[in-house]
């Protein structure tokens, strides 16, 4: 069953028949992260990098800044009987589109921030697609793992070092 998970959102899933989707990630960044062992998935869809900027609403939904949604994303994973060193990372999004001349970098800074969180939870991304100028559609099939991206019409698998930046 497709579950959509919206800006500013996350699910975590341990049905096997759910595919997880963030669906136009543009400057916004998409996180999945996969235990195999457990079988166990979440994807998190974050707009902007850091929650200083308005910390009332990244009380209210900590999911809309990466640097609060992905703690939160690992908290729910962990707590659910997932465990930090099995996680498998795969990010799409951070594109620079919306600006004409680059002043804010919006999605790279997404990236920045999230690379910084998983280096301090020692977790590495084992695929990855970003950057650029397009916008993209991620899913993650939870009972297999398999995590895929979409974009100008076509759609491929991202698999584990496969590395795009």
């Amino acid at each position: 069953m497709e579950q959509a998970v919206g800006i500013s959102e996350m699910k975590v899933s341990s049905n096997p028949n759910d595919v997880l989707i963030a669906y136009s990630l543009g400057s916004c960044i998409g996180l999945s992260l996969y235990d195999p062992v457990i079988r166990m998935g979440g994807m998190i869809h974050c707009m902007l990098p850091e929650s200083k900027i308005d910390s009332g609403k990244a009380h209210a939904n900590p999911c809309m800044f990466t640097d609060t949604g992905v703690p939160e994303l690992l908290q729910a994973m962990i707590g659910l009987g997932g465990a930090k060193h099995r996680l498998i990372a795969k990010v799409a999004g951070a594109a620079g589109l919306l600006e004409a001349n680059g002043a804010f970098k919006i999605g790279e800074r997404n990236y920045i921030v999230l690379r910084k969180i998983l280096w301090n939870n020692s977790i590495s991304i084992a695929a990855e697609d970003t950057g650029g100028t397009i916008v993209r559609t991620m899913c993650l099939h939870i009972g297999t793992g398999k995590t895929t991206v979409r974009s100008r019409g076509e759609e491929r698998e991202l698999a584990q070092k496969q590395i795009g930046r």
